[in-house]
């Protein structure tokens, strides 16, 4: 095709949004019939690119729109509006292991959307598009403060969503990587609930004090948010993935000044020595080692760990005692926790005591461990490095693409339902979830 007499239309709509909103991609102008490629290509902080491209045939009015057309082939087929960014991969080439994660979450994370002449299946670099247009995908909406915070001992990052407050707060505890993730918590605020990411598995404290953090370094953290003049004080939730959500149904069940009114847990387990820290969940699993085993790609599967689920009631929360809704989102497949065994353990324990009329359980087949914000890219398996040894393995997380992706979209959109029914009393929050920036 001659490109002088082919003056291709591409536009991103909206072209700067969050993270979880979605776009639509329309190609117009261009010959019906015409078989296009549409490809998306990021760089990410540590400079490795990832791309996500669909072939797509124009149809009689010369047109394509990602939204509703379906895609004939690429990283994703059929209809798929945001499939330019949850297939995203690494290009190939790259090095093995490697997860897409904002660190910076007060610049965008920036998209090159590009439209190729025919079905293009690699080699993007040598091609000259017919059309590109630049998207911004942000964490952070107009208005979100961001507080670093290092008082009272503690290592978080407190996001205050935009106007006067006082806003419904939130904890935000993440897994075994150690060090503040801050995305989530940015996202939050930027859907109206003021958030903490707190770092929990700092190699300072470690080194300093030769122990992992107690349970009075997590009540001090939910005391700054108590204490806080832009929060309420009777509005606040616990919100753990992994690891954190041993720490959150712990504090939930026995601490007496972490009361949430909700709380919200990620592909973990309740499973733990109960009059233990944190140090003592990883000792735990340590007994328990001969129990990894790894995949035919020589990826570790660390999932029977904690299995089966112990009946000694030494050895996990006793989720009878939780008094404020828990809602358990759960992967079928996930390769590292036993989040799934233990949801149903929990259900049957809550059963015994009477309050499961608290619980809702989101359960997802072909659904993997890192149950991440919507169009997130699934990673199956990546690089880790594990915590406190720092040894670097490759994890096998579990999921499958399509269906990952979905659950991610479904269960974000639920947990802010549900954050909103019981922060919110059902009223809407600050941010509504189509506000585009």
């Amino acid at each position: 095709m001659d490109r002088k007499r082919c003056c291709v239309k591409l536009s991103v709509q909206p072209s700067r949004g969050l993270v979880d909103e979605k776009f639509i991609v329309l190609v117009q102008k261009v010959p019906p019939g015409l078989q296009l490629t549409v490809h998306a290509l990021h760089q990410c902080e540590d400079g490795h690119h990832w791309e996500a491209f669909a072939h797509y045939t124009a149809n009689a009015a010369g047109t394509v729109n990602v939204a509703e057309d379906p895609s004939e082939g690429g990283t994703y087929s059929g209809v798929e509006q945001m499939g330019l960014l949850w297939s995203l991969r690494p290009v190939p080439g790259s090095q093995p292991g490697l997860r897409l994660r904002r660190r910076n979450v007060q610049t965008p994370m920036e998209v090159t959307i590009s439209v190729y002449h025919g079905h293009q299946t690699g080699g993007f670099v040598g091609h000259i598009p017919l059309a590109s247009v630049l998207v911004e995908r942000w964490y952070m909406a107009p208005g979100v403060r961001r507080t670093s915070f290092k008082e009272r001992g503690l290592n978080a990052a407190l996001f205050l969503p935009p106007g006067p407050g006082p806003f419904p707060g939130i904890l935000d505890l993440w897994g075994g990587g150690g060090n503040i993730v801050e995305y989530r918590a940015a996202l939050l605020a930027s859907r109206g609930f003021a958030s903490l990411a707190l770092d929990y598995l700092t190699l300072k404290t470690l080194q300093k004090t030769g122990k992992m953090e107690s349970l009075e370094y997590f009540e001090a953290a939910y005391k700054v948010l108590q204490q806080h003049p832009e929060i309420s004080s009777s509005r606040i939730a616990v919100l753990g993935l992994s690891l954190g959500t041993s720490v959150t149904l712990k504090l939930d069940a026995y601490s007496k000044i972490v009361k949430p009114r909700c709380a919200v847990c990620i592909s973990g387990s309740h499973v733990q020595p109960v009059d233990g820290s944190v140090a003592d969940i990883f000792a735990y699993c340590d007994k328990n080692a001969s129990n990894i085993r790894f995949s035919e790609e020589n990826q570790m599967i660390s999932r029977d760990l904690l299995l089966p689920v112990p009946t000694d009631p030494a050895l996990k929360v006793d989720v009878g005692q939780l008094q404020c809704p828990l809602l358990l989102v759960v992967g079928e497949d996930d390769q590292n926790w036993p989040a799934y065994e233990s949801a149903m353990d929990i259900k049957q324990m809550m059963e015994q005591a009477g309050n499961n009329h608290l619980l809702t359980i989101l359960s997802y087949p072909n659904t993997g461990h890192l149950i991440e914000p919507p169009y997130t890219p699934h990673t199956r398996a990546s690089l880790f490095t594990s915590f406190p040894t720092r040894e670097k393995s490759m994890v096998l997380w579990g999921g499958e693409t399509v269906s990952h992706s979905r659950a991610q979209e479904d269960s974000w959109r639920k947990v802010l339902a549900f954050f909103r029914e019981n922060l919110h009393g059902g009223r809407s929050p600050v941010a509504p979830l189509s506000s585009h920036l």
